[in-house]
């Protein structure tokens, strides 16, 4: 019995420290982001939007429900904007995805501007996991 519980809580210590872990390099990720947007400012940088406003939008389906949010802006070897980083939106711990931006529609809705995709759900479900780098 005392075995059980010394492996239950070694258990939660592992998990607690592998959330620890994700949540740093999500943490340090944010302000990468965060310092690029600011850095390039209101500049356009893909589909008529700036690193910042691209950054704000969410992830939409053709039916308007939210899918995800955006993470990062990512460029190609061209400098140009060609995908994102986006967190996608479900239970259980967090998945990220690129998403390229070829394809993505700008929505606005009152003060929300989004990112519309023809994808559903189970298209970026089945998008490769991005592993985001350890702390």
């Amino acid at each position: 019995m005392m075995r059980i519980l010394l492996l239950g809580a070694c258990s939660a210590l592992l998990l607690a420290a592998c959330d620890s872990k994700q949540e740093a390099a999500e943490d340090r990720m944010e302000r990468a982001a965060e310092t690029s947007a600011t850095v390039a400012g209101p500049v356009p940088a893909a589909l008529g939007l700036s690193e910042a406003q691209l950054l704000d939008a969410d992830i939409v389906g053709a039916d308007g429900k939210d899918l995800g949010d955006v993470s990062q802006v990512l460029r190609g070897t061209d400098d140009k904007v060609d995908r994102l980083l986006v967190e996608l939106d479900g239970i259980g711990p967090d998945r990220y995805v690129h998403v390229p931006v070829q394809g993505l529609k700008v929505v606005v809705r009152g003060d929300d501007t989004d990112l519309q995709t023809s994808m559903t759900k189970a298209d970026l479900d089945a998008l490769p996991e991005v592993k985001l780098p350890a702390p």
